[in-house]
């Protein structure tokens, strides 16, 4: 693997933002400002794919829901396995006696993996939802 070449750059900021910022790297363990800046592009950049409908992204939904509805967990299924393409992996975890936890891993364009994603999270008796977008990482360095 060769090494690339890495530019430097300058950032002109007032010394309260670069205080706030100085803390907030800290809070998340960075050891320099370089690899703060590095990954605030590199977020910008996930978000830019999941914009544009023709690339292939990666999400996780994680769902929380009652076991107890009637028919609910037969309805989550069926969506699964009418976007089984999409849905590469699921997890279910029995949270205690009455909820569950469900995630699952999908791929695809990003319209098609949000359109999923809602209609899951939408499913009358969900609790609670939430799609978390990443990248496949082909384009990012």
């Amino acid at each position: 693997m060769t090494k690339e070449r890495v530019i430097r750059f300058g950032v002109s900021m007032v010394p309260e933002l670069l205080g706030k910022f100085d803390r907030l790297i800290k809070e998340k363990g960075y050891t320099n400002r370089s690899e703060a800046v590095r990954d605030m592009v590199r977020d910008n950049m996930v978000e830019k794919e999941w914009e544009e409908v023709k690339g292939e992204v990666v999400g996780t939904v994680t769902l929380v829901y009652s076991h107890h509805v009637h028919d609910l967990a037969d309805k989550l299924t069926d969506i699964q396995h009418h976007h089984c393409k999409a849905i590469v992996s699921t997890t279910h975890i029995h949270l205690d006696e009455h909820n569950c936890l469900e995630v699952m891993i999908m791929k695809g364009k990003s319209d098609e993996v949000k359109a999923i994603a809602e209609r899951l999270i939408s499913t009358k008796g969900v609790k609670h939802g939430k799609l978390v977008m990443t990248s496949t990482g082909k384009g990012l360095k």
